[in-house]
């Protein structure tokens, strides 16, 4: 079957970018090189397409007690204009996805899921509405997304694009009026451990806005390549990789946002277990002796056993460690514990450390 392409994909073309199929779409992975672009983030701006991403409008009635209903995090314990980052869970405490949650209004949420999950979520979403007088509304074809991401997206957002965000903290959004009359979504939130926002708008004003931004030379055009180095430096989880059907927020060490005061939520039952029994494997950090590179599904090891698999692994960009995050038994989820990892058909010494490689830089 062909890969779907996003608005931005002649853009991405004309720019010489690598493509490369992911989650169902030809994707941007790097325009310059993957070690310019992250670099760029971290010291200034850079401009991502996600317009892959899936995003669901839930309305109606029971639109809050439904969201709580499949979401892991309380959307009571918010405002309209606010964001909330959780997860939505099997019977088992598995997890079906991670995602945002923007709470509109007290009958409307606005969620944005993983490109790859997007026909899974709103299926378990609808399969789980009985009872509830809510719609769902699959919204991704309306919408085109970018992140502008880096300590100068700020001012490149007001003088570049002319939208005023200073008033947002992170995790908050606005409604804004574009020129045309189109209402967009602006978010302070993102991927990268660095301030920047998020524009969800139509096809035709993404594309413009694009223009605007790599025009501008001020926002370097970015590619998933440097948004999955960014995202693992500061911690941040993948899903398939950190967080899957078999991986629990609490294996994840994401167990904060499952709030347990809630009435209820699909898998609090088994998150409450795990929490008051523990469970048998968790992610962590782990540091390698020198420059060997760790990888995704390389074999994690103590005294020559195998006792966990890496799940990300980069020779950071920022602090030019080699460090991988890796699901690993209980056991040996201590900082300071000794562990292997296996990287083709030789063996690397590491060190169990914290999973944040690289601190945040957030707006608060």
């Amino acid at each position: 079957m062909e890969n779907k392409r996003t608005c931005l994909y002649d853009k991405h073309v004309a720019l010489g970018a690598l493509m490369q199929p992911f989650a169902g779409y030809d994707m941007p992975i790097q325009y310059s090189s993957i070690i310019d672009e992250h670099n760029a983030v971290r010291a200034a701006c850079g401009v991502f397409d996600v317009s892959h991403m899936g995003e669901a409008v839930v309305t109606g009635n029971d639109a809050g007690r439904y969201v709580n209903h499949i979401f892991t995090n309380d959307v009571d314990k918010i405002g309209a204009g606010q964001v909330l980052y959780g997860m939505m869970l099997y019977p088992d405490g598995g997890t079906v996805d991670d995602l945002l949650v923007y709470k509109m209004a007290e009958d409307k949420y606005f969620l944005v899921i993983n490109a790859a999950n997007t026909d899974k979520d709103l299926a378990w979403m609808r399969s789980n509405a009985g009872g509830f007088s809510v719609d769902i509304e699959d919204a991704s074809p309306r919408y085109g997304q970018i992140a502008v991401q880096g300590p100068c997206a700020e001012a490149v957002m007001e003088e570049v694009l002319g939208i005023t965000c200073g008033e947002l903290v992170f995790y908050t959004f606005k409604t804004v009026v574009a020129a045309g009359g189109e209402e967009i979504i602006v978010s302070r939130t993102g991927y990268t451990g660095e301030d920047g926002f998020e524009i969800y708008a139509g096809e035709d004003l993404i594309r413009a806005y694009w223009d605007m931004l790599v025009g501008s030379g001020r926002c370097k055009p970015c590619g998933l390549g440097c948004r999955d180095t960014l995202r693992f430096e500061v911690g941040l989880p993948l899903y398939g990789n950190e967080l899957s059907a078999e991986v629990s927020p609490v294996m994840a060490g994401l167990g904060i946002f499952c709030k347990l005061d809630k009435a209820e939520f699909i898998g609090k039952d088994a998150i409450v277990e795990q929490k008051t029994n523990g469970v048998s494997r968790k992610v962590v950090g782990i540091e390698l002796a020198g420059h060997a590179v760790p990888r995704h599904g390389y074999a994690v090891l103590s005294g020559g056993v195998e006792v966990g698999v890496v799940t990300t692994g980069y020779q950071s960009i920022s602090t030019g460690k080699s460090v991988c995050m890796a699901l690993v038994d209980v056991a040996y989820v201590k900082l300071g514990t000794p562990l292997d990892v296996r990287i083709r058909k030789k063996t690397f010494p590491g060190t169990v450390v914290k999973k944040r490689f690289y601190e945040k830089h957030y707006k608060k």
